[in-house]
């Protein structure tokens, strides 16, 4: 089964063109569901013919006793896509998964903050670079084009240098499946973009390093997804509201903010980068809740 599992993690990088990190998940995935046949029948090799409805459910039922609803839907997916993988190469005629329910999920609405809020936080963070701490000064670049343009953290690290057209105020973004789209930013993000390009080029200076990277790291590498969710939560601790928030949360922020202010739900979509308009449509949730949230507090017969 080890071998069928590197086929299909092979497969799903040269031919998906999946990210590292989604490459990662469904190989710890298919392994632990792997580890649990080889505990079925200890020191017989696992055989994919092995496999069937009753055994996936009691996978499933080992995960519930110790982990979230969420990750075992995440695993029943991989083992899903996994078993149809083999069929469509021929290794099995039919797919022992397809007839398991996923797990229901319960849905909960982002929390965001409010374009008020989100507007004064990065008025702080602004007021804090305008000491010229170079680490700063890059971080308040970061906040802006993140809330500027929805990205997601990994495509915000993955940015290089010529990724930004700043007269056009635009970027040249690859996003799941290194599929490429064109995403604008505004002026704010501009300004911030244009006074950290100086300190960036200290950074590179200063560590004799060349790099194609956009954002970097003091040492002059190019920033992780992890440093960029750790300072992200430092500076809505310091400047921001009471709020949860992560750098995704900029990402709900951004749509839910065009949403509220008229745009189109497709522009959305296409500027998300979203394959389905039904994961973009979530934001409309969101908008609502605002508005009942509005009503609530303003109406005199609320």
């Amino acid at each position: 089964m080890d071998q069928l599992i590197d086929l299909y993690l092979r497969y799903l990088q040269y031919e998906r063109n999946a990210s590292p990190h989604t490459i990662r998940n469904y190989r710890s995935d298919l392994i632990q569901f792997r580890d649990f046949l080889a505990q079925l029948q200890p020191g017989v090799p696992v055989s994919i013919h092995s496999v069937d409805a009753l055994r996936i459910r009691g996978f499933l039922a080992q995960l519930f006793e110790k982990e979230k609803k969420s990750s075992i839907a995440r695993k029943l997916a991989a083992v899903r896509a996994f078993f149809k993988f083999l069929c469509r190469e021929g290794k099995l005629s039919e797919n022992p998964a397809v007839l398991i329910a996923t797990p229901k999920l319960t849905r909960t609405l982002p929390r965001i903050m409010t374009e008020e809020q989100m507007n004064t936080f990065l008025d702080q963070v602004g007021k804090l670079a305008e000491a010229g701490q170079p680490a700063v000064v890059r971080d308040r670049a970061i906040l802006e084009l993140l809330y500027a343009s929805g990205l997601r953290v990994s495509e915000l690290v993955g940015l290089d240098l010529r990724s930004v057209n700043f007269g056009d105020g635009l970027l040249v973004v690859r996003g799941k499946g290194r599929k490429e789209r064109i995403v604008p930013f505004g002026s704010k993000a501009r300004q911030a973009l244009q006074a950290y390009l100086p300190v960036r080029e200290k950074i590179l200076g200063a560590n004799r390093r060349q790099t194609a990277a956009l954002f970097l790291n003091l040492k002059g590498e190019r920033l992780t997804v992890r440093s960029v969710d750790r300072l992200v939560k430092h500076y809505v601790r310091c400047c921001g509201p009471n709020v949860k928030t992560s750098p995704h949360s900029l990402r709900h922020a951004f749509a839910s903010h065009l949403l509220g202010e008229g745009a189109d739900l497709r522009a959305i979509q296409e500027m998300l980068g979203h394959a389905s308009l039904s994961t973009t449509q979530k934001y409309t949730q969101v908008s609502i809740q605002q508005l009942i949230e509005v009503y609530d507090k303003t109406h005199p017969k609320a």
